[in-house]
């Protein structure tokens, strides 16, 4: 593989090829476990390329990055996109990202490099994004709109926020019989993906094929908890996480209809906040908020939200333009297609 090596003024962009190093400077940049090497691993096996790199001045690394970069048909070339990142201060963001952006042009062509930091709308990163030439997208992968709780909280502290239904739920769960425990084998695996095929055919919303999943779940290892409902050896419920040091992120969830009755998502959910926080995380991010069920479900445990600074891009070609007005409707289009793959596709035990 050629090394780049993009400058400008003392600082210069050099590509990180060591998982330790990587995840280490995830760790000390406080950084969101979508730029941990497994997430960057898991898209690189399907349909994205992966770069991680280092903005350095001299010898101190400043911020960093993975680039996910996504070929797009000529002329536009690719997309270069960074989920829940860059990762770097307040006052190093602006240079950070002017480095970035010329590294994503020269490296890889890019028509945009399309950021969603995990960066609060009204915090200081806003000024220094718009400031290194980003304009807001609507080209959104990841909602702003979100619900992070703070787990330096107790246990009483965190339900004193909550609903009171939702504590009598909670209660009621944590005094049954059910387990609630870290999901660990290959088999208990595959009952987290028959619950979520389940759920995701009654709420009636998309899912990957299911080696997807699997792959995270190898390739990220501790990084990816799943905190399980047992009943016996039947999983009941489910939250999949994936965790950084600082933060907790759902990832995916999901309930039988025996589970449904029992009310054990609750139980479930309140166990994956209390495993975050035994396991250091500062952190927990239910992954954003729309306005329908499972939504209304997070809303229950917490009386605020939380909004992100959203999508931002830096446009890198004179045909932007053209891409920004085309990549919506072409986003439909392969919803629409995937959504009636979906229909024709037999469920599983079909």
């Amino acid at each position: 593989m050629r090394w780049y090596r993009v400058e400008f003024m003392s600082l210069a962009v050099v590509p990180c090829t060591d998982r330790a190093v990587w995840d280490g400077y995830v760790d000390r940049f406080q950084g969101h476990p979508q730029q941990l090497w497994g997430w960057g691993q898991t898209k690189g096996m399907h349909g994205w390329s992966v770069d991680r790199v280092l903005v350095n001045d001299g010898e101190n690394t400043i911020g960093c990055a993975q680039l996910l970069i996504r070929k797009l048909p000529l002329p536009f070339r690719a997309l270069v996109y960074v989920p829940r990142g860059p990762m770097c201060s307040a006052e190093d963001a602006a240079p950070v990202l002017e480095q970035l952006a010329g590294y994503a042009s020269s490296r890889h062509r890019g028509v945009g490099l399309s950021i969603e930091p995990d960066w609060d709308a009204e915090s200081p990163f806003a000024q220094a994004v718009a400031s290194a030439g980003f304009v807001s997208s609507t080209n959104t992968v990841l909602i702003p709109r979100t619900l992070i709780l703070d787990l330096g909280k107790s246990d009483d502290e965190l339900m004193a926020d909550m609903s009171k239904s939702t504590r009598a739920n909670i209660r009621k769960a944590m005094r049954s019989e059910v387990d609630f425990r870290k999901v660990g084998t290959s088999a208990e695996l595959e009952q987290v993906l028959g619950i979520y095929h389940e759920t995701a055919a009654r709420a009636g919303f998309g899912i990957h094929e299911d080696q997807y999943y699997r792959d995270i779940f190898t390739n990220l290892g501790e990084g990816s908890p799943i905190i399980g409902a047992f009943d016996g050896e039947q999983l009941l419920a489910f939250v999949w996480l994936a965790r950084s040091g600082a933060t907790a992120f759902e990832l995916y969830g999901g309930v039988s209809s025996e589970g449904q009755k029992q009310r054990v998502n609750y139980g479930v959910k309140w166990a994956a906040l209390r495993a975050m926080r035994e396991d250091g995380c500062r952190r927990y991010d239910f992954n954003g908020l729309l306005n329908d069920g499972i939504s209304d479900f997070k809303k229950q445990f917490a009386k605020h939200e939380n909004m992100l600074l959203g999508t931002w891009e830096k446009p890198l070609s004179p045909l932007y333009p053209v891409y920004a007005r085309a990549m919506p409707a072409a986003r439909k289009g392969l919803q629409t297609a995937r959504r009636l793959m979906k229909r024709l596709t037999p469920r599983r035990g079909q």
